[in-house]
């Protein structure tokens, strides 16, 4: 009995320290903003805005260079290969006369940035969603991602 005694007290010494000890490790609760890599939903949504704007601003201005300037390195290459081309978002036979951002949110590879682009080819206008997936690179923000669609609108409040 007395060895069983001895156990369960060292077993219960051990749990009672274990959190501390887990704290220690920071396995507990932490500023988010405070850890190093990690940015406030504010600062990722204002740079993924920012970044954005401006690839939407280089679309409508025909600038490649500072489209370019706004993606992660990863994708610049096929970005080189593809922006001028006939289907690419800065192609010579077309215009973009409104592009905007209609929605933000996070989601599993970075801030999704949802956004409307209007489309001229000679006397016919068409609009489509794109949607940019914008992340942290280091200590700074680029476009990781763009592909067709964008977020669905959030699901409506019921009385």
């Amino acid at each position: 009995m007395r060895a069983t005694r001895g156990r369960l007290a060292a077993g219960a010494a051990l749990l009672g320290t274990l959190p501390l000890a887990l704290l220690g490790c920071g396995i507990g609760e932490e500023d988010p903003a405070t850890k190093p890599g990690r940015a406030p939903a504010e600062e990722a949504t204002t740079k993924s805005r920012e970044r954005v704007q401006a690839y939407l601003d280089a679309m409508t201005a025909k600038d490649v260079a500072a489209g370019r300037s706004q993606l992660c390195a990863a994708l610049q290459e096929s970005f080189d290969a593809a922006a001028t081309g006939p289907n690419g978002d800065f192609a010579d036979h077309f215009t973009v006369p409104k592009a905007e951002i209609t929605d933000i949110r996070p989601g599993p590879r970075g801030q999704e940035v949802s956004t409307s682009i209007s489309v001229t080819a000679g006397s016919r206008t068409i609009t489509r969603p794109l949607l940019f997936t914008v992340t942290r690179d280091g200590a700074d923000w680029c476009i990781a991602a763009e592909a067709p669609g964008g977020n669905t609108p959030a699901p409506a409040a019921t009385a």
